[in-house]
């Protein structure tokens, strides 16, 4: 009898060790190749790291967002007005419905949901919340999402924000923004409900005061400062002028504004805009753009681009910096980095 109990035992503990391991082992469909235009690039990735395609099947996929306490990454498929998080575990389920649009009359917008997400100094989700036309702090703890949320800034001068896409808090705890017309009906500067005449980037110091940065980016998206905080960075979704600008940080204003890269005359097959972007403790830039995730040096030179098919809207990466999640269209994608 103990010997049987003993066999039974061992069985269970091997069928254990074998889910574990599978789920430790998944293995994941992969897509995209990478692109060297500078040696640099070797220290960063290896030229045959594939995207995995850890998650499918979104509207939009944005503001992919890394929260170590919960090993878990949330993001915001914005026309589904939903925020997702994935675990190894679990994969990708619903965390957060609705998250920009919390009206009760139906919302005709093409992407009212949530777009940019981040955490503050003190720990809390922030959210820029499209449909709302405004960046709000979830008030709920991680591990009990719910749909309430305290507005940290829904106006300029009394007059509505557009839509907020994406945003960076600086070690002060002060709140930077950029506030495009996505959101918004026609999603461009002749809907009817645009009450600012411009498209913003906006600060906002901690103890409320607004503060408007620039008003002459045409299409002003993704942003991130460089180590130090002495530099912004800031993306312009605009087919037009499809570039990137970086300007010096003094104070509560920004200066010396200039081109950091221009990627006008790309293939005009690849899709995509500058989007969102995220920069790492040695300066080096992930930015979405034309036909990927492109990595720039803080210099503003191209070192390499993961290309990719479709669209690529945001990126973000884990703690140690060594895994870059890209939100890519309907797709969300895993790229193993080497510093």
């Amino acid at each position: 009898m103990k010997q049987l109990i003993a066999i039974f035992m061992l069985t269970i503990f091997a069928s254990c060790n074998n889910n574990s391991s599978n789920k430790e082992n998944k293995m994941y469909k992969t897509i995209g190749t990478i692109e060297k235009y500078d040696d640099a690039l070797d220290s960063i990735i290896t030229l045959n790291a594939k995207a995995e395609i850890i998650a499918e099947g979104y509207e939009w996929s944005e503001g992919p967002l890394w929260i170590e306490k919960h090993n878990m990454l949330l993001f915001s498929d914005v026309p589904m007005n939903t925020v997702y998080k994935w675990t190894e575990a679990n994969g990708a389920e619903v965390y957060l419905k609705p998250s920009g649009y919390t009206g009760t009359a139906p919302n005709k917008c093409k992407e009212p949901g949530s777009n940019g997400l981040t955490v503050d100094t003190d720990g809390h989700f922030v959210l820029c919340q499209h449909g709302d036309r405004s960046v709000a702090i979830m008030d709920a703890p991680f591990d009990k999402p719910a749909a309430k949320f305290i507005t940290l800034i829904d106006k300029f001068e009394n007059k509505k924000l557009n839509s907020p896409n994406d945003l960076v808090f600086n070690s002060n705890g002060d709140l930077f923004f950029t506030d495009p017309p996505y959101g918004l009906f026609t999603q461009d500067d002749t809907d009817a409900a645009k009450e600012i005449p411009f498209n913003g980037v906006y600060k906002v110091k901690k103890d409320g005061t607004v503060i408007l940065l620039v008003d002459s980016i045409t299409r002003p998206n993704g942003l991130a400062f460089f180590p130090g905080e002495k530099q912004l960075l800031i993306a312009n979704s605009d087919p037009a002028k499809p570039v990137w600008y970086i300007y010096d940080v003094a104070g509560d204003s920004l200066s010396n504004g200039k081109i950091f890269f221009d990627a006008a005359g790309h293939d005009k097959n690849w899709n995509g805009l500058p989007d969102g972007l995220k920069i790492n403790k040695h300066g080096i830039v992930f930015a979405t753009g034309p036909g990927g995730v492109y990595i720039f040096s803080r210099e503003g030179k191209k070192l390499g681009l993961i290309r990719l098919e479709n669209a690529t809207s945001n990126c973000a990466f884990s703690p140690d910096e060594k895994i870059l999640y890209v939100t890519n269209d309907m797709y969300v994608l895993r790229i193993k980095l080497r510093k």
